[in-house]
């Protein structure tokens, strides 16, 4: 993206809220399978439906459960080799040790199985001990974004953070996590250009498919 036009990235949980979430001028999706747990990986139906639908990229989450360790990773770089064979060329994932650390090993297994392709570290940095370090880790991974609100309770306890993320070199920040159009504004004028919603889109909860008028206005709301 350039250094001024923001980008938009809606979560998406089927093909309906992909092309609902392109029709309102989302820039990119995050698919994602149920939010219950915060979001784990798509079926490879799923994911053929979405690419099918839509023309805007779509970052396809890499998680097996609702912590931000793996459960069995062999399976997840299995499930990534799957999604690359049915047309996925960018992903979401992100781990922590047990010392609240970047998992570098975890990371780098996965980040093995999509040579060349781009993917966003995800909140998990929300969680790491030390947010800066583990920001400044991540260029060297390979990721080309990082996804963070700051602070695990959400963007309004993490504004201080996120202006360090903003000014440091690396991988381009993605807001998301609890946000609320009042702080885009804010956030733009320190330098923010990447935007990530999901309830904020669905005003009828996430049983109720993405509200196309919904994504049309934080579709204005973030760009120029």
């Amino acid at each position: 993206m350039s250094s001024k036009t923001g980008l938009l990235e809606v979560i998406a949980l089927s093909a309906v809220d992909a092309e609902r979430a392109q029709t309102g001028g989302a820039d990119r999706l995050e698919l994602v399978a149920d939010m219950a747990a915060d979001g784990l990986t798509p079926s490879v139906e799923v994911v053929r439906d979405v690419l099918s639908a839509v023309d805007i990229p779509v970052r396809v989450m890499l998680r097996d459960n609702n912590s931000f360790a793996p459960e069995d990773l062999d399976q997840l770089r299995k499930d990534a080799v799957q999604l690359v064979e049915a047309g996925a060329r960018e992903f979401v994932f992100g781990f922590l040790d047990d010392e609240c650390e970047v998992d570098v090993e975890s990371c780098r297994a996965l980040a093995g199985e999509l040579t060349g392709l781009k993917w966003t570290f995800h909140r998990a940095i929300d969680r790491a001990r030390d947010p800066l370090k583990a920001y400044d880790q991540l260029a060297e991974l390979g990721c080309d974004t990082v996804l963070a609100a700051g602070h695990a309770n959400g963007v309004a306890s993490g504004l201080g953070v996120l202006q360090e993320f903003v000014s440091r070199p690396g991988p381009e920040l993605l807001v998301g996590g609890g946000l609320k159009a009042s702080q885009v504004h804010l956030l733009r004028a320190g330098g923010v250009r990447g935007f990530h919603v999901g309830s904020a889109v669905r005003p009828g909860g996430w049983a109720v498919d993405v509200s196309t008028d919904a994504v049309r206005e934080w579709s204005a709301l973030v760009k120029d």
